[in-house]
């Protein structure tokens, strides 16, 4: 009996912000499949799955995966480095969307378009089986793959915010990303992304990547703040991190168990 033929998943969500259509995000650094299985409950269009600053590795990051494959949630992997290798390797466990951080000019934009792309556009290497063309019965995978890939560039530096229009330039960019807490602390405001310079310094950073025809967006605490960033035109925005918001119920609730009480 023959395999199945299949054919490469449409990336809803890079179709959506191309198309102007805000994104409703939320962030996840706890590592768990568990968690990610909850999250999909919610209804968020996406989760970033996050390997800078939490201890993700490579399995976790395909079980949860795995999990969002089968929901409407759209599963962003955001590596801890522009590096190839590891690219080339998330890219192979099905990762379709990723998020590089700290992208500090058009050469570096271009370097994570290249690393995302196979021969002659790129440099990603080649495997003709494996989890993201369905072991091969996405037989259509290397003709489709770059039309369903969405790269998205994380600015995080004063630096960066003066040359987002060159980084947004970029051809192969689908998406450029404000980070504000490292932001805030290249402005010497360390602890306080939310400060009005950091917000004026970023919304300046989104007039020159809206002027290049590419969408924004950027993680906050809150929804308060997540909803001023939407009504400024950005277009996928999360507003919590899993381990804080765990971390603040739980403290929330302890305090209500003691009457406000420590210990």
């Amino acid at each position: 009996m023959k395999g199945q033929a299949m054919q490469t998943p449409v990336n809803h969500f890079k179709r959506n912000i191309l198309a102007g259509t805000p994104q409703i995000g939320i962030w996840s650094a706890l590592c768990s499949n568990v968690v990610a299985d909850i999250l999909a409950t919610a209804g968020y269009d996406w989760a970033l799955i996050d390997m800078e600053h939490s201890p993700n590795e490579l399995s976790g990051v395909l079980a949860q995966l795995q999990v969002y494959a089968g929901t409407p949630t759209q599963a962003i992997v955001r590596p801890p480095w522009n590096e190839p290798v590891l690219v080339k390797r998330l890219l192979d466990i099905g990762a379709n969307t990723l998020l590089f951080p700290m992208v500090q000019s058009a050469a570096e934009a271009e370097a994570a378009v290249r690393a995302c792309r196979y021969p002659p556009r790129g440099i990603r290497g080649v495997s003709l089986s494996q989890r993201a063309n369905r072991y091969g019965a996405a037989t259509d995978y290397l003709e489709r793959v770059e039309e369903e890939l969405c790269v998205l560039v994380q600015i995080e530096t004063r630096a960066a915010l003066d040359r987002a229009a060159e980084i947004a330039a970029v051809e192969g960019v689908d998406g450029v990303f404000f980070g504000p807490a490292d932001i805030s602390a290249d402005m010497g405001l360390i602890g306080k992304p939310t400060a009005p310079e950091v917000a004026e310094a970023i919304a300046a950073g989104a007039e020159a990547v809206a002027a290049a025809g590419k969408p924004a967006g950027i993680l906050v605490p809150g929804a308060e703040h997540a909803r001023r960033w939407l009504e400024a035109g950005f277009l996928f925005v999360a507003g919590g991190v899993d381990q804080g918001l765990l971390a603040a119920a739980a403290r929330a609730l302890r305090a209500e168990l003691s009457g406000g009480r420590g210990g």
